[in-house]
């Protein structure tokens, strides 16, 4: 299984990968958003801050959701 197939399946089928997925995409745009301001106060540079932790965060649970579905659909 590819990891495109993968990640469609966990798409489908899994709800905590598809709300993870879908808050990591929303962390991004936000994130553009504010890089796309000129001159950011400093609530701004901590919310940056802040999105870029969540966004890893929320990238690392769904690595690790991807490899415990690889090890289910080796066994």
């Amino acid at each position: 299984m590819t990891q495109d197939d993968l990640t469609a399946r966990l798409i489908a089928e899994n709800e905590e990968f598809r709300r993870l997925r879908d808050e990591h995409q929303g962390y991004e745009h936000e994130l553009d958003s504010l890089k796309a301001v000129p001159s950011l106060s400093a609530d701004e540079h901590w919310r940056i801050s802040e999105l870029k932790k969540l966004k890893l965060m929320a990238k690392d649970r769904m690595e690790a959701i991807v490899r415990q579905a690889r090890l289910g659909v080796g066994a």
